[in-house]
């Protein structure tokens, strides 16, 4: 198996087109084309891990956090990350990153510490806008339901828990073959009037290329007319954190202990617990705190996240519990989350959780 098939089957779940300006999510060291021995998973690739997939002889490392966030303008070991990629490199060993496209799909990081606290009716706290296109296209009366079924096969017309959404509206359209034509309606050189049906179904950007494809393969026309415009819309599947319930409310000190035995922490720094009563509540994986307005509108009575400031804990300002358990607490299922995307595709294939705790922070 090739290490380019793992990865775009990852990248069906979490495209790399979601990831924030910032990230560095992508392939960072290797080959896309070369053979796949195993695959290794965690939170931080350091060199530890590399160290681990070169004693198990796995070759592709799948990290979330990039080791490479930003230019290296040399590579001399003179630290850890280009220590990492050095290594990496000599043993040839592959380095994917998986970051904040991971943390921005509804079935992504945000979704398993949802899923690791028991909450139900979760939806996207912080959905984002210019993810969704819409597609207009002018088709033959005839042709249309092949269209529109290609259309939706190729991951169009989707809204929400609503599929196969589409508008038409009826017309007539004129056009005029070159000599060099070979107009499927018509003769070539003489205009030609054609009832037609205005088609327009919305999709998402990381779909854009299979829908043109689709579009493209299914349209009887030679020349085919269309426009695509990027829209503003929310998209409610796409966005930062997560906001569920309990399915039962639960008194604010005992949900504070329940966070820390689901999520494996002893440390967790909070503000006053201005909430006896928690049912709603909010997270954010890795650093939240630019969360936090949105987590008070949402209703939540508890805000859980990472690394947040002694001064943005006042910003909780008697609305809502800040619940900071840690950066690599919120994150650490992460891999297993990798895990299952990957195990259900390629169920009899090497996957393997590393054995290190890279977390660099340590209580006392």
């Amino acid at each position: 198996m090739k290490i380019n098939e793992i990865l775009q089957h990852l990248e069906t779940v979490a495209p790399r087109s979601y990831q924030e300006s910032y990230d560095n999510a992508q392939l960072i060291t290797g080959e896309s084309s070369w053979e796949c021995a195993g695959v290794l998973l965690t939170l931080d690739a350091i060199e530890i891990i590399v160290e681990e997939a070169i004693e198990t002889g796995c070759n592709l490392i799948i990290a979330h956090h990039p080791i490479v966030f930003s230019g290296l303008k040399s590579i001399t070991g003179k630290n850890y990350i280009e220590r990492t990629i050095i290594k990496a490199i000599k043993n040839d060993i592959a380095i994917y990153a998986c970051h904040t496209n991971l943390d921005n799909v509804k079935a992504g990081v945000n979704q398993k510490i949802a899923d690791q606290l028991g909450l139900i009716n979760t939806k996207v706290l912080a959905p984002k806008s210019g993810v969704l296109k819409k597609l207009y296209t002018y088709v033959p009366t005839d042709h249309q339901e092949k269209i529109m079924n290609a259309l939706f096969k190729a991951g169009a017309g989707r809204i929400g828990e609503y599929s196969e959404c589409s508008f038409s509206s009826s017309g007539e359209g004129t056009f005029k073959g070159s000599d060099a034509s070979q107009p499927f309606l018509g003769e070539k050189g003489v205009r030609h009037h054609e009832k037609e049906v205005k088609l327009e179904v919305l999709f998402p950007m990381d779909k854009e290329a299979k829908v043109l494809s689709a579009l493209m393969t299914s349209h009887p026309y030679e020349e085919v007319a269309y426009e695509i415009i990027s829209l503003d819309n929310l998209h409610p599947e796409i966005g930062s954190g997560m906001v569920g319930e309990l399915p039962e409310p639960m008194e604010a000190k005992v949900f504070l202990e329940k966070v820390k035995e689901q999520m494996k922490t002893d440390c967790i720094r909070h503000t006053d617990l201005v909430h006896q009563s928690i049912k709603k509540v909010a997270v954010c994986g890795g650093a939240g705190s630019f969360l936090l307005p949105n987590a008070i509108r949402s209703g939540a009575q508890i805000f859980i996240t990472g690394d947040f400031k002694y001064h943005q804990f006042f910003d909780a300002d008697g609305k809502i519990i800040i619940a900071d358990i840690g950066h690599y607490e919120s994150e650490q299922f992460t891999s297993a989350l990798i895990y299952d995307i990957l195990s259900q595709k390629f169920d009899n294939f090497a996957v393997r959780l590393s054995k290190y705790n890279t977390n660099p922070i340590n209580y006392l």
